[in-house]
Order: structure tokens, then sequence, then C-alpha cells
């Protein structure tokens, strides 16, 4: 997943609270040494004599970004220890803040399709508590339209203060099919130090191109990045055409035209309902039950050579795939029999794909079931475990074998009691959990922990150890804090506070996103059963984000949340500043977030949505695409299975009176939650 993927934040960084597009843990290490004798081309050494150039980018404070460019053959410009190093230097007793570093290398049109991985060195610096995290961004010319830029990520983990080579396997890398064509490398900080430190830095060396002979198989490196055995390799039309067979179904038309849509309220969201399930269902492997991460449209057709087909899942879209078909089931749109043979063809599937202690890999092939990455994700293992928990509600005819995957995984192995926050995940492969957490309360990981407490995995306490806001004393964060005190109650502590603006006062999410703010409303209604906080927020949320839209940026519609980007050759996080202790940025509306708005303000919301689908060309044949240009009108034709998911479970419950909220709140892991949902005022 091109990143939700992704989505966090470290305790005192609060790092971002969202995953990343489509992860894949594809680092490994072994120490410095002599260089390897595989053919190889080096893309920069980073000595002094070396007249390449080099771009970095650090935050310079409030979302803007300061451009460096550094030439390596100035040897005074962050040339250490015959590499690129950046230090970053603050005041005694500051704590450092979200700042990333990166590094750019950029290529022009490199061909690297006879390599097989990318190789670098690199160190951080020394605190054994914080190792460093580092996300590799590839971006590469199509082939087939030079002008349209591919991105694929992945991710090296546990680096510290000592010399390491990260090797990253270019076949592994998700979201690629041709390397002929490499413009540019990036890499990226993406964790760092849970204390306060004056120094940030690392550094980088050696960053090569590396072919692994065959009698070098049996390298302990080169091992552990072999890939299952997927047949002969093909073209990129006959993969196209492959996966397309696989589908249950494929849209004939881009657009449909928003006057042949019902006129009346009832009438378009059942319609709106009808057609994005159809895409659901149609863009699932009818061999694995496993629903296609995405599809994206470039050109003015809707024939497979037009499109990018992501042949990859990810545990929450299985989770939501769960949700999406006791929606459709709940909505009239799948007999019930039907429901409960694709939930058994999906769960066949999860029986027999790698777990490592009881859980899931986030990333999967829809049609080899590999696991693609070695992320265990906290987050999606929660997802997925939420679709479970309403499927065996809604069908017990499927209950044991839900059952059976809920108690296989203990969410303790997410929880770090010294910190009594949850990790981001943990490195399958490696068996290291990662030290970057949910430090922030108000995101989307609040489910999970109300899912762990309920299991009895997690210590009820573990509610109340994340930050409602940050301390005022620290001035990086959006707002000051208001009314910053030490609560207690119940037997709990727990420090409260929140921001004001517009009139309003709220607790802040990480990014003032939607789905941060309402994602988790899609399974436990926290307007009924958590009225005085979560409830509460949750409408607040709603309301701010339409009036900042409409009233400070004069958007003609509103509802900004991490989705594709308006041109659908990206996917970035959007949302309202003043929402978030960090704040994402303003930018495209996405029809998911539109439509989540229907379980907390369903007049206004319904408005918004009748205004996107007549002022722009978002309706298409499995409903409404993933993001607009308020004012250009452009709009990204990507179909994302998750957003989809939320689109779709959100009307349901908004139709059909809470329908899948009422599944998820009767299950006993839920139920021994509930009290703890009423403790807390905003």
């Amino acid at each position: 997943m091109q990143k939700h993927a992704s989505k966090t934040k470290i305790a005192f960084y609060i790092l971002m609270a969202l995953l990343l597009p489509v992860l894949a843990l594809l680092g490994y290490v072994q120490v410095k040494g002599s260089p390897s004798s595989s053919p190889k081309v080096m893309l920069a050494e980073f000595l002094g004599g070396n007249a390449s150039t080099i771009h970095a980018w650090r935050p310079a404070g409030h979302g803007e970004d300061q451009h460096l460019e550094i030439a390596l053959d100035s040897p005074r410009v962050g040339i250490l220890d015959e590499s690129i190093g950046f230090h970053r230097l603050l005041p005694e007793g500051q704590i450092r803040d979200s700042a990333e570093w990166s590094v750019r290398r950029t290529l022009g049109s490199l061909d690297a399709s006879r390599f097989d991985y990318l190789s670098f060195w690199v160190r951080g610096e020394s605190n054994p508590a914080a190792p460093l995290a580092l996300e590799i961004t590839f971006t590469l010319a199509d082939p087939n339209k030079p002008a349209r830029i591919v991105e694929g990520h992945s991710f090296a983990l546990g680096l510290g203060s000592e010399w390491k080579q990260v090797l990253v396997p270019l076949a592994k890398v998700e979201g690629i099919e041709d390397w002929h064509r490499l413009t540019g490398i990036n890499i990226k900080v993406i964790a760092g130090s849970t204390r306060t430190s004056p120094v940030n830095a690392f550094w980088i060396d050696e960053m090569t191109l590396l072919h692994a002979d065959e009698d070098e198989e049996e390298d302990a490196v080169v091992a552990l990045a072999r890939l299952p055995d997927v047949g002969t390799p093909e073209t990129a039309e006959e993969h196209r055409a492959r996966l397309k067979k696989r589908l249950v179904g494929w849209p004939k038309q881009l657009l449909i035209d928003p006057a042949s849509l019902p006129s009346d309220d009832a009438g378009l969201l059942n319609r709106l309902a009808a057609d994005t399930w159809r895409g659901i269902d149609e863009l699932t492997d009818r061999e694995t039950g496993l629903p296609l991460d995405r599809i994206q449209f470039a050109g003015e057709g809707a024939d497979v050579d037009q499109a990018w087909i992501g042949d990859y899942t990810n545990i929450t879209n299985i989770g939501f795939y769960f949700l999406s078909l006791v929606a459709a089931n709940e909505l009239g749109l799948i007999p019930r029999e039907m429901a409960i043979e694709k939930i058994k063809a999906t769960l066949t599937s999860l029986e027999n794909v790698e777990t490592s202690h009881g859980f899931f890999f986030n990333y999967y092939n829809t049609t080899t079931l590999a696991r693609t990455d070695d992320l265990i994700s906290f987050v999606d293992s929660s997802w997925l475990t939420s679709g479970l928990i309403v499927a065996r509600q809604a069908f017990p005819e499927i209950a044991d074998r839900a059952s059976r995957l809920i108690a296989q995984g203990n969410f303790q192995y997410f929880y770090d009691p010294d910190k009594g926050l949850m990790s981001h995940g943990n490195n399958g492969r490696l068996g290291q959990q990662l030290k970057i957490y949910y430090g922030v309360f108000y995101t989307e990981a609040r489910l999970g922990s109300l899912i762990g407490i309920g299991k009895g995995d997690l210590p009820e306490k573990q509610w109340f150890q994340t930050a409602r806001t940050m301390p005022p004393e620290l001035t990086w964060q959006q707002r000051v804090p208001v009314d910053y005190k030490e609560q207690q109650a119940m037997g709990f502590t727990w420090v409260s506070g929140h921001y004001h603006w517009h009139d309003r006062d709220y607790v802040p999410s990480w990014g003032g996103s939607m789905f941060e703010a309402l994602m988790p409303l899609l399974v436990m209604d926290e307007v009924k059963h958590a009225p005085n906080n979560l409830g509460k927020n949750d409408i607040t949320h709603t309301q701010l984000q339409r009036i900042h839209a409409m009233e400070d940026l004069h958007y003609p519609v509103w509802g900004m949340s991490p989705s594709s980007t308006a041109d659908g050759l990206g996917y970035t996080e959007y949302g309202v500043p003043m929402l978030g202790v960090g704040g994402y940025k303003a930018g495209a509306v996405t029809p998911h977030a539109a439509v989540l708005a229907l379980m907390t303000d369903p007049v206004e919301a319904t408005k918004n949505i009748r205004r996107l689908i007549k002022d722009y060309p978002v309706y298409g044949e499995y409903g409404l695409y993933d993001a607009v240009d308020p004012f250009t009108r452009q709009v990204g034709r990507n179909y994302l299975c998750l957003d989809q998911a939320m689109i779709l479970v959100a009307l349901a419950n908004h139709l059909k009176d809470h329908a899948v909220q009422k599944y998820f709140a009767q299950d006993p892991i839920i139920q021994r939650t509930l009290p703890l949902l009423k403790i807390e005022r905003f």
C-alpha cells in the first residue's frame, strides 16, 4: 500500500502516526569491511574529490522545508569520514522535534535492470536504545510514459553508531516492475532517539548498485534476500493481463454521468454504496480471496494497458475486506451465503501464509501468498483483528476460524512497558521491536489499544499513557495547549490538555487528518459509547475540517486526509494543520474523508458529497475516485482498497443504523473495554 501504507511518531519526536504507502523492511546489514567483489557501479563515494552533487532537505519548522545543495568536491561542506553527514544542534535541554534528514542522489536515467541490490554504508549516533531507521525511496521514469514517475520504497532498521552495510534487494521493492530508467534514490531518516539529545546525526558512504554472482548465493546476506519462485519473468503487459484474468471483474468505463445518479439523498448514497462494493468485490483475486491494494488509471480509457495494478495487499486491506462483506450484506448488496463463502476463501489464505509470533506480516503478494516485507505492524494487526471481530459477530458460521486467528497473537508483543506505549511494530525477520512509538492519543492507534486491553494482552492503564497534547513548553507543536494538567479517576492517572481554535476546544491528532479522527469510528461508535471525550472530539474535528476548508481556504468542498495526489501519481498526507500536534499540510480533498463525516455530521456531509459529484469528474464505475484538486478540478483516478472500504463501511453505518458498529460493540473483547471510554472528559 503506497501508503498508507502507510502511517507514527516516536515518544518525544512523535514520528508520523501513519504508515508509509508501500512498506517493505528490506535492509540487510553486516559490519563494515572490504567492499563486495560483485560487479557494481558506484553511484556516490562521497570523497572530497568527487564532483557529484547531493541534494539534502531538512524541515525548517512549521512544515516548510529548507533546501540544501551540497557539492561533494567541497570537503568543508558535509564531508565526514569520507562520507556525507549531517548534524543538528539544539539548545541544551530542548527535545528534538520531528526533523527528518534526507540525502538524494539524482541519476538522470540509469539502467539498473542488470543489478540485484542497492548497497550503502551508514552509521548513526551512539544510542542503543534508539537505533537509526531509514526509508529508501527509488524514483523511475515509466518506460511507457516517460513523463510519469514511478516510486518504490524500502526500509532499513536497527542501525547504530558502527558502520553497517545495507543491502536492498531491488526485486522486492514493491511498486516497481521495470528498473531500466532509475532517476533517483532518496535516503531519509524516519526515526530517532527517545532521549533528549543535543545532536542528531547520520553518515552515508559508498552508495552502490551490485549484481549478485551465482557463486555468492550461499552468502548469508544474499540468502536472506532470496525470493520465492514465481515462474517465468513477464513483460509488464503480460503481467497486467494475467492479473486481470485473476480478478473477479474490471471496469468498462472511467466516468459516470452525474445526471444519471439518483436525485434524492438516500438514493444517491445507496447507489454510491452499490458501486463502491462492486469495485471492492471485483478487484479481488478470485483464487486467493485477497483484495488488491489498488488500481491506477493513467489514460483516458479503462483498458488494462492504461492502468497500473498493485498485485499486493496489506492486512489492513484484508480486515477492511471482512468489514466490507458485512457492510454489503447489511445493505442488501450480497446474499448472506455468498458473503460467508467469500470470507471462508480469504480465511483459507490467511491460514496458509507465513506469520510470526501469531501475527501476520504487513504485506503479501495476492497471487503467490508470499510475504513481501519483514514488518509486523501494530496498527495493521489491529485493523485485521477488527475485521475478524465484526465478521465473527455477523456470521457465527465462521466464528471458530476467526476466533483462532484473533487468539493466536498477543498484543503485548508490541508493548513497551517502560514507556507505556505501543511500538509501531516489529521486524519479524530480525526479531526486533521498532523504537518508534504511538505517542499521541487521538490517532487511529487508539483502536488497537482497546483491542489489546479487551483481549487481556495489555494493562488497562495503557489507555491513559499516551499524550492528549504535548507539554506547553514544546513550542514546535501547532498550538499552545490549554489546561494542561494531571488528572486522576477510577485509579488511573493521565495528563489532560486541549487546543483552542475557531472558538472550539479539542484534543489534537498527530497530523490533523480525517482518518486519524474518524477511522476508528467505523467500528467503535465513539459518539454513543464515549460522548464526553472521543465522541465529542470526533464531531469537533469534523466541524473544524469543514470550517477551515470552506472559510479559511475558500475550498468549494472539504475533507482532507492522506490520499492519492490529485495527479494520481503519488500518495501523501493531507490534513488541517491546526488539528494536529505536528500537522499535515492542506491539499487535495479525498472523498473517503467526505464520506467518513456521515457518521458525525450527516447533513453537511451529504451536501459535500453532492458537490463533489456535481462539480468534479470524480465518479467512476466503482464509485468515487481517491482525490480531487479543489481549484483545478484535477482528479486522481485511483481506487485504493482501504479508502474505498472506508467509504462503504461509513455508508453502511449511516444507512443501516450503525450496523457494523453494533457488531463490533457486542463482541466480548470490546464489551470489556466500554467502561474505560466513559472515564475521561475532554
